[in-house]
């Protein structure tokens, strides 16, 4: 909907948006003359979630969470205006009320300590009250307000209207935080000033006690889980400790890593001497063969003397034992005896070879001493080289039998140590997170109340009335109540409203806007836009009527789906616009009234006809006519006919198909049915030539009228326009 469109649906609507503001307004105005005075009382508290300083926030990397802040102040709000707290709230105010004696205008109004009094009687309230103990009259009345059985206290702390009950509390206790910030804003608003200001206080305590409460009953499972899994966890190490030191024990292991890559460096350098060795040996070996050969060359008497081998293997003996005892760490004096020995053994080895060899020159000319030196000593390599190696193979092999046990050792160990890290770590983790509840639960308890930075203070005056906002507010629901009501009447309203709902619910353009004109004068603006129209529609029908060169007399229909549309109206303004420009205009209407008799005047021949039974059936419109106005018929440039409402009669085929074109006057505000849409798509389907739709009554359509300088200038054209017409206006 446009704003013109909302301006003429408020228009038409006047009258709703004037009564249903004043009703309701009235109304109120009216049931709230008897309105009470009431007081009201604020106090502010912090709660030093976002700035607020904790044991919590010495802890390194510590960050305030804003998401937990918002539900800390959730959870604050949503515990004070639990029913537990508020029914709480109510026992304390009504066991302090219970213990005065008399009125008080700082604790209760004498009004209400006399309602209180009749409320209650007085063996009840005395049963109630013990001098110097309110912790007792608590007990009571809060037994009695639990209790199963209906009696007194149970009826002030259940009855809305009364100030002890949790429904009144709760409707009058109004808290929220004060922006971003760390203040929470609590107020609250009653009758009587001494009962807001204490509601309020108790309320403020109430909150508090049963905060703490809960934030320190929450810590506590938390603790005794951790502490629980804490002691699990310090078993389950202490036992894998256990295992690792027995294991450690047993194979007499620190560490099978450091183990490991002692016996590996050995290992490596036990190969290195043995491989030396072995190639000290071989070339000894090759060293005494060489010379075995030259020696030979000589005599054989040195290989067949059973001396000479029992000696060297004397002196092979002796090596091997030197070796073993430098090996197992033997004292110096065996190790001097063994070298003796050997010293022996190649002394006597030497004198045996000098008597088997004589001072001869070898065949190369080398003499055999110097051979036999060579020899002996190849011959003492070889054998010290043999025995250093069989000790060395030794070792390497008792390396590799202990080694083949250290694998399984190993991964056991490791096993055994993978534990006791996955233990040590859960432990670990378990005294960490008990430390943060135990944390928590100290930081609750040492801080874990709010402060109340404005504590409630004693309402002296009342609030202002609020007779005259709420009249106001109900004059905004009147008027929100006639705008709905307007909306249902327009959505449901099937009429035409506007031009734009016109063309889209008929599905043709309007030719011509024609504004409401009660008279004809130039000085009217409406007048000027309805002479401006009247040109520019008579312009569109010479147009129609020149395109279908169409012979003389041109018959122009004029239709309209329902009555009271204006056709008489548009009619005589066609027919003295043709007449003024010196045409011969006959205008044929359906006779109403037997007074209605043919006439002429200013040009214009008004010619009445009776409806016919067979109506539907007339081919030319002589047949309509009498026969003496039938014989003048085509004396006419231009007929004008008047067709009666199509909804309350038949529609004459052959004259609407003789006619040269179509008129069809709507009214604003007129009534388009499926009925009335169907009439009009028979009428189009009929016609041959062009309909045009002329819309009458439009608001605001004389917006763009003429100037009264536009009209003066074509005065002769228009003079006429401010006559009245002899012939009666029909709707």
């Amino acid at each position: 909907m446009t704003l013109q469109g909302l301006g003429r649906l408020l228009k038409q609507h006047l009258i709703w948006f004037i009564l249903f503001p004043c009703l309701t307004a009235g109304a109120v105005y009216y049931f709230m003359r008897n309105e009470t005075s009431t007081y009201k009382t604020k106090a502010t508290l912090y709660t030093g979630f976002t700035s607020g300083y904790s044991i919590r926030s010495a802890e390194e990397g510590f960050n305030v969470d804003y998401s937990a802040v918002s539900n800390a102040f959730d959870n604050i709000l949503t515990t004070l205006t639990s029913n537990q707290t508020l029914y709480q709230v109510g026992v304390n105010l009504l066991s302090d009320h219970l213990q005065l004696t008399k009125p008080d205008d700082q604790q209760l109004s004498a009004a209400n300590f006399q309602k209180l009094q009749q409320s209650i009687p007085a063996s009840l309230r005395q049963s109630l009250v013990r001098a110097g103990e309110p912790a007792y009259t608590r007990r009571r009345v809060d037994s009695l307000g639990k209790s199963q059985t209906d009696n007194p206290i149970k009826a002030l702390l259940r009855n809305p209207g009364s100030y002890y009950s949790a429904d009144y509390i709760g409707k009058k206790l109004k808290a929220n935080r004060k922006n971003s910030s760390d203040m929470l804003d609590l107020e609250y608003e009653a009758e009587d000033p001494a009962v807001t200001q204490q509601t309020l206080n108790l309320a403020i305590a109430e909150l508090n006690e049963r905060y703490t409460s809960l934030k320190r009953g929450e810590t506590n499972p938390v603790i005794k889980y951790y502490e629980d899994k804490a002691k699990e966890a310090k078993r389950q190490l202490d036992n894998a400790e256990s295992k690792l030191r027995a294991f450690n024990v047993q194979h007499n292991v620190l560490n099978f890593e450091d183990e490991l890559k002692t016996r590996s460096a050995t290992r490596e350098a036990l190969v290195t001497e043995y491989n030396t060795e072995v190639m000290r040996n071989q070339a000894a070996k090759a060293a005494m063969n060489a010379l075995n050969q030259r020696m030979t060359q000589g005599g054989n008497i040195l290989k067949i003397n059973t001396a000479l081998t029992d000696k060297q293997a004397e002196l092979t003996a002796a090596e091997t034992q030197l070796i073993n005892a430098r090996t197992n760490g033997q004292p110096q004096a065996v190790l001097d005896q063994y070298q003796a020995k050997i010293t022996k053994a190649s002394a006597e080895l030497q004198q045996i070879a000098q008597n088997y060899f004589a001072a001869d020159n070898s065949a190369d000319a080398v003499p055999k001493m110097k051979l036999i030196n060579e020899w002996l000593g190849k011959v003492l390599e070889f054998e010290e080289s043999g025995a250093r190696m069989n000790v060395v193979k030794k070792r390497l092999d008792d390396y590799q039998t202990e080694s083949t046990t250290f694998t399984p050792l190993e991964s056991e160990q490791r096993q055994l140590t993978r534990d006791l890290s996955v233990a040590e770590k859960d432990y670990l983790n378990l005294i960490q997170a008990l430390n943060q509840a135990n944390t928590h639960r100290q930081d609750i308890a040492i801080d874990g109340s709010m402060s109340v930075l404005d504590p409630p203070a004693f309402p002296y005056a009342p609030q202002a009335p609020k007779r005259l906002f709420f009249t106001l507010i109900g004059a905004g629901v009147g008027f929100v109540i006639a705008l709905i009501l307007a909306a249902i009447r327009f959505w449901t309203d099937k009429r035409i409203n506007s031009l734009e709902e016109a063309e889209k619910r008929i599905g043709s353009p309007v030719t011509a806007l024609f504004p409401k004109v009660k008279k004809f004068d130039v000085k009217s603006r409406a007048s000027r836009a309805a002479v401006s129209m009247f040109e520019q529609l008579g312009n569109a029908i010479n147009i129609e009527i020149a395109q279908r060169q169409a012979s003389t007399p041109s018959l122009i229909t004029l239709f309209s789906i329902r009555s009271k549309q204006g056709k008489t109206w548009f009619a005589h303004g066609l027919a003295r616009m043709y007449a003024e420009s010196g045409e011969q205009v006959a205008y044929c209407y359906p006779r109403i009234a037997d007074s209605n008799q043919k006439l002429e005047q200013d040009g214009v021949t008004f010619l009445p006809y009776d409806l016919p039974a067979n109506f539907m059936n007339i081919r030319e419109l002589d047949d309509l006519l009498s026969p003496e106005d039938a014989l003048s018929i085509n004396q006419f440039n231009k007929v004008i006919l008047e067709l009666p409402a199509l909804v309350s009669s038949p529609i004459p085929m052959h004259l609407v198909n003789r006619s040269v074109v179509s008129l069809m006057i709507l009214t604003l505000h007129t009534i388009w049915s499926r009925r009335d849409k169907q009439l009009y798509s028979l009428y189009t389907k009929m016609a041959k030539h062009p309909v045009l739709i002329a819309l009458n009554k439009v608001e605001g359509s004389d917006s763009d009228a003429p100037t009264r300088i536009d009209i003066e200038q074509g005065v002769t054209r228009t003079k006429r326009y401010t006559e009245p017409n002899a012939v009666a206006h029909r709707a």
